[in-house]
């Protein structure tokens, strides 16, 4: 299930990081400077399918229609000792590095930084002119796509309005922890009372954002945002994965009254459905936590999903 790199050395990692009483704690990413100059082509992104924070980039390059302005690399599904890898000739979806011919991720971080110390993660932000990682942050990074390559994009959607920031950006640090990384916390919760807690705050949370949304066409209003990037990648794991993996059975989205409504909304936005792999998602997760499903079985449902 991956590893890290200290000083500039691969270690294997067998857990995730928890504190004494069992709860997750996901790293703070590290590379956090901002685009300068953008131009067709100087940018490259790297990420994965299955990862729900990749894939926030993945959306905004495609609702802007960015597709031709930043080359995206994607890895293979799945993660094992080495992390990241790119394999191309093992999955039809994934891709070989089209900047540095990497054979993985950790080669990109250690082209940026020899002696990178930290969790080799995705998404990342590449410059092709400084060779060299800009960003590792997605909600960064789609702030970046949104406001600072608008005048490069073929579809006029502005997700991230100067006079409305302030506004997305509250909504989106609301949701974050109960539910973005909510699941997480239930999943690779190592003691039963983080995760019941876990557990009560994201259904808690998803009981407040279903009622808001029978109120709302979209998170702050009536048009889309970056809260809504950031909310659907999530809610669009849920039932496939989330639900079973992770133990968050509470409800399934399909079991609310507004949230399936919400999720196949956004879902319809133009360029969205070209950013959703659920066989890649779900290869991924059913395989690269030994720990959680120790056979690798993928779970086959929800039927009719």
């Amino acid at each position: 299930m991956g590893g890290f790199l200290k000083n500039g050395t691969w270690h294997t990692s067998s857990d995730w990081e928890n504190d004494d009483d069992g709860h997750f704690e996901r790293q703070a990413t590290t590379f956090r400077d901002e685009v300068t100059d953008v131009a067709p082509g100087r940018y490259h992104l790297y990420v994965s399918y299955a990862c729900p924070w990749a894939c926030r980039t993945l959306m905004v390059r495609a609702m802007k229609g960015l597709e031709d302005v930043i080359s995206v690399s994607v890895v293979h599904h799945f993660m094992g000792d080495d992390g990241w890898a790119f394999r191309p000739d093992e999955d039809e979806a994934s891709t070989e590095d089209h900047v540095l011919g990497a054979d993985s991720l950790r080669e990109i971080y250690l082209a940026a930084d020899a002696s990178f110390t930290g969790r080799v993660t995705v998404p990342v932000l590449w410059d092709r002119e400084r060779r060299t990682i800009v960003n590792n942050e997605s909600s960064e990074i789609i702030r970046m796509l949104d406001r600072d390559f608008h005048e490069l994009a073929t579809r006029d959607v502005v997700l991230y309005p100067e006079a409305r920031r302030g506004a997305i950006d509250a909504m989106t640090e609301a949701f974050y922890e109960p539910v973005n990384n909510g699941v997480y916390r239930c999943g690779f919760a190592s003691s039963q009372k983080a995760y019941e807690k876990a557990f009560t705050e994201l259904f808690d949370a998803l009981a407040h954002y279903d009622e808001l949304l029978g109120r709302q066409t979209f998170l702050c209003g009536e048009q889309p945002t970056l809260a809504d990037v950031c909310m659907f990648t999530t809610l669009i794991r849920f039932d496939p994965v989330y639900y079973v993996h992770f133990k968050c059975n509470g409800r399934l989205i399909a079991q609310f009254d507004h949230l399936p409504k919400y999720v196949a909304r956004v879902r319809a936005l133009p360029g969205v459905e070209s950013t959703i792999h659920l066989d890649h998602i779900k290869r991924h997760y059913y395989a690269s936590h030994p720990h959680i499903n120790p056979r690798r079985i993928v779970a086959k449902g929800p039927l009719g999903g």
